[in-house]
This record gives C-alpha cells, structure tokens and sequence, in this order.
C-alpha cells in the first residue's frame, strides 16, 4: 500500500467521499475498501453500499461504537481504508454457538484461507467479529487447530456499547449479525496487542461456567464471590444498582499456563447472580481480580511500539491501524483514555492512525504467538508503508 491509504470524513458527504474515491480509484484500479462506521451512523451504511456498489468498488467493514482517528475518538463520520488490491474476504452469519458448529465454522474458514496462502508470503488472518457471539474462544481455538502459525492472528468485536443484538457486519451487499468478517491480509505480520493490567495474587476456580456466562465461582453464586472480592481488595461496595457503574472497573482475570493474563470484563448481571463476560471463560480457569486502578499505560504503550518495531519496523511514517477496547475507556475515563490515544502518537509517530472503540480485541503479544481474545486492550498494526 501506498502513503495515504486512509481517511476521515467528520460527515457522510456523498460527494467529498466520491470525489476521493474516483481519485483513488484513478491510481489503484483493483481497490478495495475497509469501511468502519460508528453506531450513530449506521444508517448511512446503505448510501454508502449503494455508491460502491454503482462505481464496482468491492467493500467490507463493521459498525463499532465509535471511530478513532488520529488521537481523539469520533462519534460521527465514516473511516476509509484503502486496500491497493482487494484481498479475500468472506461474510458468515448467523453463525452456531455449539463445541461442533464452531468447528464447523472453522473449518469453512481455514478451507477457504487455505486456498489464498502461499507460505512464502507472511498473512494475517484478520477477523471482525459480533461482540454478542458467546464462543469467539472456541471459534479461535478451531480456527488455529487447522491454520496453526501459517498466519497471524489479529482482530476486534464491533457492534453496540449497549451490548443489545444489532447486524454490525458489512460487505458490499449485507449487513449481518451473530458473524464473522474474515479478511486474509498479505503479505501482512501481524499485530500487537496489550493490556497493562496486574494481576492480584488470590484467585479462585471457576467452578462453573457456560460459555461467557460464569455461574459458580469457587462452589458458590458467581455475584456474591465477585462482590467479596472487589470489597476486600479494594473497599468497594457492590451491588445490582451499581453494577453496570463499577464492573468495567474491576474486571477478572485468567491466568493462561504460559503466563499471559487473559481480560475478561463482566458487562451483565442475570436474575441468577451470574456474570455475563465479553469472551468465553474455561471451566475451571482460575480467575482473580486485577488490579485495574493500576494499569499501566506507559508500559503498555512502550509494548506497542517495541512490537510494533519488531514487526514492520520503525512505526514512524506509518499508517498505523488501532483498536482501543471501549471497556478500557470505560475505566480510565475520556480525559485518560484520550490521553492515552495521543501519547501512542507522540511515542510512535505515525503518518496516520484510525481504527474504532471495539468490543474485545484479538492479537498477540510475541511474534507468531496462539491467538489471544481479551479485553481491555489496545490493537495496533501497520496499514501503509512508510512515508
């Protein structure tokens, strides 16, 4: 890709977007597009559609909460990324949340990878997914049991904040919900993911779970044990009233046997005293409160940007795509988390970033690593070249 593969427009003005467009289109006629769109805009999507579909622009793409662009987040106006050459994509719906439909699923999609690859030429498998599906674990672990270290992995969840079922998944004819937006990046070296968050030392077993939805913590109601631990740890009181206010503060983590430390972030309470949590949680995994009030964002920063190093290079000049986790602005605040947004800038120095607020992030932190879903995280790749 070439310098200046990305954009911005503050409003869906058919007209200075067409206009960019035929020019890009002038010099890269094979493009295609990745368009991310904000909730507050999801009803322009069918214009939008509709003018790529009269020009023959192939497009895919998702609707998130909100846009990034350079440092700051948007609420309105559209996010264009440029592909030279459209790659191979592919648009599942509806998709099953069962042990074998996932392995179903997986294998459509590892069949259909596996035709593109040449393995002379890095990939990275890049995927967009509904923030509402309960399996997305299992649905990576298939997908790796078949496609192993031949790509990368690399990705995020859009869909509502509000976390209420909405189609948020798009190419150049549908918009669907419950799927998978698959896109085969190459040549392409991954992307880096992190956190920041430490872990507490006291942790208990989660003695009963159903997909993302943690029933039993320790033998006993998962909401009663979570509120133990959250007073104790931390001398904070909650309860059913306050929960959607405090949770996003106080998220568990999963100790994995390599020692990286999985997000999961409760996002609902049921009537039954479980917590529902954006990503599946193992029977039996081993969860323990972290320490988010501590979370360290130089470092995860400095993270970000070695990875980015070892990856591509120097991310200075770059055009630089990033997803920043909404539960992780949810915690820091917009003062804080705009304020992390604009030290990534400062310290990587890119020509370009945009990318959205997501719903749980996928990526790795070591090169060729096993895919990892979490959230709370930032997600960074290089887009373009450098300028």
């Amino acid at each position: 890709m070439t310098e200046g593969s990305m954009i911005y427009f503050p409003s869906i003005d058919m007209q200075a977007i067409g206009h960019q467009l035929s020019n890009w289109r002038l010099q890269h006629p094979l493009m295609g597009l990745l368009i991310m769109l904000p909730e507050a805009e999801k009803d322009a999507l069918p214009v939008l559609q509709s003018y790529c579909h009269r020009h023959q622009i192939p497009l895919c793409g998702a609707i998130f909460p909100q846009l990034i662009y350079g440092s700051e987040f948007r609420q309105t106006g559209v996010c264009i990324l440029r592909f030279d050459n459209m790659p191979d994509v592919s648009l599942h719906d509806n998709l099953p949340v069962d042990a074998k439909g996932a392995a179903h699923t997986a294998e459509l999609i590892a069949a259909d990878v596996t035709r593109h690859l040449d393995d002379e030429i890095p990939a990275t498998l890049f995927l967009l997914l509904d923030a509402m599906l309960p399996n997305i674990s299992t649905l990576l672990d298939e997908i790796y049991l078949r496609l192993a270290n031949r790509v990368q992995y690399a990705g995020a969840n859009a869909g509502s904040e509000t976390f209420q079922p909405m189609p948020c998944l798009f190419d150049g004819e549908r918009v669907v919900s419950n799927g998978v937006l698959v896109i085969l990046l190459k040549p392409h070296q991954g992307a880096i993911l992190e956190h920041g968050y430490q872990l507490q030392e006291h942790s208990l077993p989660a003695t009963s779970t159903d997909g993302n939805r943690i029933i039993q913590i320790d033998w006993r109601p998962a909401f009663e044990v979570y509120q133990e631990l959250v007073r104790t740890e931390f001398g904070v009181e909650i309860n059913r009233e306050n929960f959607y206010q405090y949770a996003v503060h106080f998220p568990f983590g999963i100790l994995r046997a390599n020692h990286s430390v999985l997000v999961r972030i409760p996002v609902i309470l049921d009537d039954d005293n479980a917590l529902f949590c954006v990503g599946e949680v193992p029977p039996h995994a081993m969860l323990a409160l972290l320490a988010a009030p501590q979370v360290d964002s130089l470092t995860t920063l400095k993270t970000l940007q070695h990875g980015l190093t070892q990856l591509q290079g120097d991310p200075s000049g770059m055009e630089l795509l990033l997803f920043y986790c909404a539960g992780r602005r949810q915690h820091l605040g917009d003062i804080a988390a705009s304020a992390e947004l604009s030290a990534f800038s400062q310290l990587t120095q890119p020509a370009a970033v945009a990318g959205a607020l997501a719903l749980g992030e996928i990526g790795g932190s070591t090169l060729w690593g096993y895919p990892l879903f979490q959230n709370a995280t930032l997600v960074t790749t290089g887009w373009g070249n450098p300028a």
